[in-house]
């Protein structure tokens, strides 16, 4: 039987077959690239040449291609499209990848050619991307282990094996409690204050699941509206308490002991390699350099919104108390009474807003924003493979017609896809031979389905989510890198978040709302009265959203910033919850759960790439505040803002330090006053 992922792709840009994949390919597929890719080490290693940039730093970045693709499809489709097949093949493959990761990391005569290239960089005419590849694949070995003795070589390699499989662990419970609750509704009185849509869905959702009434589950376009809009105060309590409990409950998907084992590894890990903590170790590489400048970024932060949120906080518990008589504010209270003071100070319903947000429209208004912008034309082609039906597939051109990219978009909730919103890719750009190989780019999201009376009607906050992923989109499609490692997002994780998070500002100008925000029926455009609500309220509560962002971030840091020497996992000395609620002292307002738990689900830090850099969204805001500032002195839509921004930003990858990039769009180094000031702060 041959197998699709170890044929040349003979499809359409050589997209991936997804169609005539099936589980059984993935594991031989594994081997065999694996085997392939330590050939192509081997041939770097063994070369009786003396060592060269061309026949070291590039060929190691240009090998294991094969590898990397099948790597791609199958933890894609595993957060994606997984089933229990997926995630056993993905437990048993972790660990060969985590070990092959490591010979590579660990072989002393590669090294020693990386590290001859290193030492005589001086005297090398490299460009500055050759220069930035040369520092990144050396600091790739010597802060994985290559310095490291034989046997400290060997425990790194056991650490490495159990993380990889810990964290696939950790997200495999979180999706299984995800799944596992569902609030079923037979009395429709339960259904008081809740949209027409929510209720449609639910009664969609029931109907599926065979059932009578209506059924809410955890899934975000399901969950959100529940505890926005729902007015029975016991039926949110029991929503939020059951989101907030998922790893937390005494059942097989607990997720406390991997929790601090992580944490222990992580550290572990760190100081084999000479750093105090994994966030010592994780932000030397980063944009911040240093885990004291993170934390004075929080805290400085901290300081300035905590007046703020407490104000607001206060305002939310007296309008409950005056409204509906709450003595009690609890967390299922806040976003229910946010959106009734809302309406109360605004005269503004969110609801009011979906009929103009139809899924097809929003989507066509990014793309237009991207024609605009930086002359990009996305055509949707049915020629493309899909993993599964609701995926769409866009061919991206050039003004000129070149081919740019393929786009991949996936928007609905369905069994076996994470909660969430991300931005993936299957192939990245790079130039070889003189031919610039383009890139494969994927969205993925859980927006509001269509129903069986109304198309996909979107709330603002999804508006804005497909904004931030096609931002990160456009950064991984306008890639114009030679090397692929330094294409596209691969950036400091604090540098990334800044293309995602300027393209969210569009939705909030008139000038970009009339391109897209048409009602689903009459095709009227949002009225101006609509639209300078929307601004209007896009501060309210500002202070309390910042305070829970910076809560997240300071919990990452105290997980990772510090030794866990109080932490044995086999001997829980200190219990998960108790450790965050130290964590979260200096930002709690609401009343503690008892039976809730963030760490326990905290997917970004424990399952994601975003320990010791949750910071970053935050940090990100402050230049993309800066940095839209730009375009509104310059216009929106004005091209050479644009022009600019695409040069240094989006289409140098981590072909330089994100601040150099920075500034050569900017003209200087980013200043926190814009977001203060969007904010409402300042």
């Amino acid at each position: 039987m041959s197998n699709p992922l170890l044929q040349e792709f003979n499809t359409p840009y050589g997209t991936a077959p997804f169609e005539q994949i099936k589980n059984e390919h993935y594991q031989p597929a594994f081997e065999q690239a694996i085997k392939k890719a330590k050939e192509e080490i081997d041939e770097i290693t063994n070369n009786s040449e003396a060592p060269t940039f061309e026949n070291t730093i590039k060929a190691l970045d240009f090998s294991g291609h094969t590898l990397s693709r099948i790597s791609s499809i199958f933890f894609n489709l595993n957060s994606a499209e997984t089933n229990d097949e997926m995630q056993k093949i993905a437990q048993e493959v972790s660990p060969i990848l985590t070990a092959f990761s490591n010979d590579v990391s660990l072989n002393e005569e590669l090294f020693k050619r990386v590290k001859a290239i290193y030492e005589q960089r001086d005297s090398l005419d490299l460009t500055i991307e050759e220069q930035t590849l040369l520092e990144k694949k050396y600091k790739g070995f010597s802060r994985n282990g290559a310095n490291l003795n034989n046997d400290k070589k060997e425990e790194l390699r056991k650490i490495d094996t159990e993380l990889s499989k810990l964290s696939l662990t950790f997200g495999e419970n979180v999706l299984a409690e995800t799944q596992n609750y569902e609030l079923h509704i037979s009395n429709e009185k339960d259904l008081s204050g809740l949209p027409e849509g929510a209720i449609e869905d639910a009664a969609q959702t029931a109907k599926d699941k065979n059932k009578e009434g209506w059924v809410f589950t955890l899934d975000f376009p399901s969950y959100i509206p529940f505890l926005t809009y729902a007015d029975n105060r016991s039926l949110r309590k029991e929503m939020a308490i059951a989101a907030g409990k998922k790893g937390f409950q005494d059942n097989k998907n607990n997720n406390e002991k991997i929790v601090l084992r992580i944490v222990e590894l992580r550290c572990k890990r760190a100081q084999l390699l000479g750093y105090k903590s994994h966030a010592h170790f994780v932000l030397e590489e980063r944009m911040a350099e240093s885990a004291d400048k993170v934390t004075n970024f929080l805290e400085n932060m901290l300081q300035k919104a905590k007046p703020k949120a407490l104000e607001q906080y206060n305002q939310l518990k007296d309008f409950a108390r005056k409204k509906d008589g709450i003595e009690d504010f609890q967390k299922w209270d806040g976003a229910y009474y946010s959106e009734k003071l809302k309406q109360e100070l605004f005269d503004f319903d969110e609801e009011i807003l979906k009929p103009y947000f139809q899924l097809e429209n929003v989507i066509n208004g990014s793309f237009e924003i991207a024609k605009r912008l930086y002359g990009l034309h996305f055509k949707e082609v049915n020629n493309i493979e899909k993993y599964h039906k609701d995926v769409k597939t866009y061919e991206v051109t050039d003004e000129k017609g070149n081919f740019i990219a393929v786009y991949y978009a996936d928007f609905h909730p369905r069994p076996g896809k994470r909660n969430g919103a991300w931005k993936t890719g299957y192939k990245s750009q790079w130039i070889l031979d003189g031919e610039n190989s383009r890139p494969h780019i994927s969205i993925v999201c859980n927006f509001t389905k269509p129903t069986a009376s109304k198309p996909s009607l979107l709330t603002f906050n999804e508006v804005t989510t497909l904004f931030h992923e096609f931002g990160h989109a456009l950064h991984g499609m306008l890639a114009n890198t030679t090397y692929p490692s330094l294409s596209g997002t691969s950036v400091s994780w604090d540098f990334v978040e800044l293309p995602s998070q300027v393209m969210e500002n569009w939705c909030f100008e008139k000038e970009a709302l009339e391109l897209f925000a048409k009602h689903y029926k009459t095709g009227e455009i949002i009225p101006i009265e609509l639209i300078q609500k929307i601004k209007k309220a896009s501060n309210f509560l500002e202070g309390l959203q910042t305070l829970r962002q910076l809560s997240f971030g300071l919990l990452d840091m105290a997980w990772h910033g510090q030794s866990p020497d109080s932490f044995d996992s086999g001997n829980v000395t200190k219990s998960v919850k108790e450790f965050e609620k130290e964590a979260f002292k200096s930002t709690q307002l609401y009343p503690d759960v008892a039976e809730n738990c963030m760490s326990t689900a905290f997917s970004h830090i424990f399952q994601g790439g975003y320990s010791a850099g949750y910071y970053s969204y935050k940090w990100a805001e402050v230049l993309d505040a800066d940095a839209f500032e730009y375009f509104k002195e310059t216009g929106i839509f004005n091209k050479e803002t644009a022009t600019k921004f695409k040069d240094f930003v989006l289409s140098q990858g981590g072909t330089q330090k994100p601040m150099e990039l920075y500034k050569q769009f900017r003209g200087h180094e980013p200043k926190p006053d814009a977001l203060l000031k969007r904010a409402g702060l300042l």
